[in-house]
């Protein structure tokens, strides 16, 4: 049983990384309606702008500031520049814009700043907490509580930035009915370019600790896949969503790991392992049975 808590626990924790990537994906379609297909290479090119400015003989803190700066021009240039010109049109030409700028952002990334594999050191060692492993006998890793913390400082900033200030309630409003919102004189372009600029800005943070996890390299750009399990169950428009998608994915995908391929070997033979892999996967598209808007998600009724 301390077993199954312990796996449970990380699984959790592991979930909460991925609700960070997930996140960027539901700010932009929440405000504009775009699924972003380019927040992994968002993340990644972020991560290459922190360790490519800190090669240079930045700081680290100074290298983080100089990519938030680079990410965020790189939302306003893409709010200018992309969607600008597609205002009013079919959502997958929207969707399409954004496998383009993810293949340009793929590019453009290592040609400034390199494409080595690199390190990002935080100062948080991926270990146990031996204080708590005495006490209650159950490993909890500093950087998987690290990161965690992160997400859920994060998430509550973007809570208070959504409810509280002026800006927010205007993203809010051009979220709920974008004609609407014109009508009452909200500037839906500088929306756009805020919201692009804040998915920017979670794309770095996710970077940040995606890079230090597992280093600065091209895979980084995968972890937008795994987000779409998290979308699926939360919903595509829910903060909360976001969070109790990666807690629910991260859980389920640890646990699976563990307790279904000696299940399956014994049954069938043969090797089962790397189900964590795709095991998120199937788990989303049986969701997508019994409830298609997702947990948090709106329902829509057609009438004809």
């Amino acid at each position: 049983m301390q077993f199954f808590f312990e796996v449970t626990l990380s699984g959790l924790l592991s979930g909460l990384m991925y609700s960070l990537v997930a996140l960027g994906f539901v700010l932009i379609y929440k405000a504009s309606g775009v699924f972003n297909f380019a927040q992994g290479a968002m993340v990644y090119f972020a991560a290459l702008a922190v360790v490519g400015l800190m090669d240079k003989g930045m700081p680290m803190w100074a290298a983080v500031i100089g990519a938030f700066l680079v990410m965020i021009l790189v939302g306003l240039a893409t709010e200018r520049f992309v969607l600008r010109k597609l205002v009013n049109q079919p959502p997958i030409t929207l969707f399409m814009a954004t496998i383009g700028l993810t293949f340009f952002l793929e590019g453009l990334g290592p040609l400034l700043f390199g494409n080595e594999v690199r390190p990002i050191d935080l100062g948080i060692v991926d270990e146990p907490i031996m204080s708590v492993m005495d006490s209650i006998g159950i490993g909890i890793s500093k950087f998987d509580l690290f990161a965690s913390g992160m997400v859920v400082a994060l998430v509550a900033a973007l809570a208070l930035f959504f409810q509280k200030t002026k800006v927010g309630r205007a993203l809010r409003a051009v979220a709920d009915d974008h004609q609407a919102a014109l009508s009452l004189g909200i500037p839906l372009q500088h929306i756009w370019a805020v919201v692009w600029g804040v998915a920017g800005f979670v794309a770095l943070v996710a970077g940040l600790l995606w890079g230090s996890r597992n280093g600065v390299q091209f895979a980084l750009t995968m972890t937008a896949l795994k987000a779409l399990p998290v979308l699926i169950l939360g919903g595509f428009t829910s903060i909360p969503g976001a969070i109790v998608g990666g807690l629910i994915i991260g859980a389920s995908e640890k646990l699976a790991e563990i307790y279904i391929p000696p299940v399956m070997q014994d049954a069938f033979g043969g090797n089962f392992g790397g189900i964590e892999g795709w095991f998120p996967y199937v788990f989303a598209l049986l969701f997508l049975l019994v409830r298609p808007e997702g947990l948090f998600g709106e329902r829509h009724i057609d009438r004809v």
